[in-house]
């Protein structure tokens, strides 16, 4: 584990080509999550080029830890309701912060699901660049079966992630389960590992591809993407013009040129 990240429910090791393993430490309590600021962090870490997110013990996460919010206190307190609003909305902006710092992390993120991935499950792994499960994966929009609506990403996100709204407003008003091979074939996933041992081994051997690359391209692509998906083409090439007006000059264009022509590996500046 880096010294650097240390997490009560969250396990961070950084391999020496640049790859964080993120893994939900939390089996006894099927790794349900808690609001955690570990991508905030670890997007301004120049040793780290590519992100892999998976879950500990049988399951990825069982979703939000609902035994844990502060909400209970606010249920439970004689503040009038204007107060009770004024605390929740701080608690679910906190939340959902810690999953928007997924996308806005400077690193791809790439998500090894395995086993449940519920409520919660969904917001953290719409907010990752990269999903891949294993064959006994399921998946639910869980919050409808608890007496709400999903707050913290999912209603955003996943009607941008699998483009079908028919089916994402069936899987949020009725909370079905699944599966790995429905996963596929909607495209929340786009790609299905025998178990969980090796789709965290696909998972490393894509980060391990884009880790290689130049972090100034891979960092642009990143930031271009998610600029594109939220507006128009032209805004986002106009947006563009102006983002590689500057990046256009790093010193990682003639690098790679150069280690196409030799055939051997660049090698890259740290960020």
């Amino acid at each position: 584990m880096s010294e650097k990240y240390q997490y009560e429910t969250i396990k961070v090791d950084i391999t020496s080509d640049g790859i964080a393993h993120i893994q939900l430490n939390r089996p006894k309590k099927l790794n349900t999550l808690s609001a955690q600021h570990v991508f905030r962090t670890i997007t301004d870490d120049n040793n780290v080029f590519c992100i892999v997110l998976s879950g500990s013990g049988r399951v990825f996460t069982a979703g939000l830890d609902l035994s844990e919010n502060n909400l209970n206190e606010v249920y439970g307190s004689s503040l009038d309701a204007a107060r009770k609003a004024y605390r929740n909305r701080a608690f679910i902006q906190d939340f959902q912060d810690s999953f928007t710092a997924i996308e806005l992390c400077s690193k791809p993120v790439i998500a090894a699901i395995h086993g449940a991935c519920i409520g919660g499950g969904i917001d953290l792994i719409t907010a990752c660049d990269i999903r891949y499960c294993s064959k006994d994966a399921f998946f639910s929009v869980k919050e409808v079966d608890v007496g709400l609506a999903a707050d913290v990403g999912t209603l955003q996100r996943l009607p941008k992630v699998i483009g079908n709204h028919s089916l994402v407003r069936e899987l949020c008003y009725t909370a079905r389960n699944f599966h790995a091979d429905e996963a596929l074939q909607c495209g929340l996933v786009n790609k299905v590992a025998e178990n969980q041992e090796s789709v965290l081994a696909e998972a490393i051997k894509t980060a391990k591809i884009i880790a290689s690359k130049s972090p100034i391209a891979v960092l642009g692509t990143k930031h271009l993407l998610n600029y594109s998906r939220d507006h128009s083409v032209a805004e986002g090439l106009a947006y563009t013009v102006t983002w590689n007006s500057a990046m256009l000059q790093t010193e990682d264009i003639p690098r790679s040129i150069e280690a196409f022509v030799s055939k051997k590996p660049a090698k890259y500046s740290k960020l």
